[in-house]
């Protein structure tokens, strides 16, 4: 019996792309493996691109700045303040033509001759020895009206050196002068308008070292050491009686 054709018994073979026998490619095949590709590479950079941004992060935060936050240019501070002569000993000694051109840095705000008018700031005539906020119908900040006592020159020192620290909150934008004889110069000058209070009197100077430092113990015992007669040696001799 003959036998029938292999063809009409079985389907052909199929390989990965298509028909062998007819040759034909299946698309959809290869272009699942093209996306299964590209998607491979997006992932591969998106890890590589996840370990660039850990690594930059430790990197920045392994090297913290030694003291948080920013300096501020131009505004006075305590740190900055060298240690020099006292607040007496620079008005004794200040110069009232200095101070009068320091105060050029407040002409834009204030006015200083007796009867001026109020600008962005008041009038400053007779202002040493006057209390806070003493111009009436001026709008002070009540930063500025709050404080207690005149304007004495410790007090003008410390408000010109630094409004802000002085009076939180006050309406003064001015930064403030941090050279100690600048302010000395311009609060001397000050009290001559309309002022004139007495200067303070500069303190005393403190002792040196070398006038309080007790004697050394060799200086201290040669007086003791020389008036003890030696080992063995005869006293020295009585006075003799005066001469009648």
């Amino acid at each position: 019996m003959a036998q029938p054709p292999a063809h009409g018994l079985a389907r052909p073979m199929l390989d990965h792309y298509g028909d062998r026998e007819t040759g034909t490619r299946n698309p959809s095949v290869s272009d699942d493996n093209r996306n299964n590709t590209i998607a491979g590479w997006v992932l591969g950079a998106g890890i590589a691109a996840l370990g660039v941004t850990i690594l930059a992060d430790k990197a920045s935060r392994s090297h913290a700045p030694e003291k948080a936050g920013f300096a501020i240019v131009g505004e006075a501070t305590e740190s900055d303040a060298p240690a020099g002569p006292p607040l007496e000993a620079l008005l004794a000694s200040a110069d009232l033509a200095k101070g009068e051109a320091t105060f050029a840095k407040c002409a834009a705000c204030h006015t200083i001759e007796q009867g001026g008018a109020n600008g962005i700031g008041p009038n400053l005539w007779a202002t040493m020895g006057a209390k806070h906020g003493h111009i009436p119908g001026f709008a002070y900040s009540e930063a500025l009206t709050s404080i207690a006592g005149p304007w004495d020159w410790k007090a003008m020192d410390a408000w010109l050196a630094n409004p802000r620290r002085y009076a939180p909150g006050t309406k003064m934008s001015f930064a403030g002068l941090s050279n100690p004889e600048e302010r000395a110069n311009l609060i001397a000058w000050l009290n001559t308008k309309g002022s004139n209070l007495p200067l303070p009197p500069v303190p005393a100077a403190a002792p040196t070292d070398a006038a309080t430092t007790a004697p050394a113990d060799g200086a201290a015992a040669a007086p003791a050491d020389a008036a003890a007669p030696a080992d063995g040696a005869a006293p020295a001799p009585a006075p003799a009686a005066p001469a009648q």
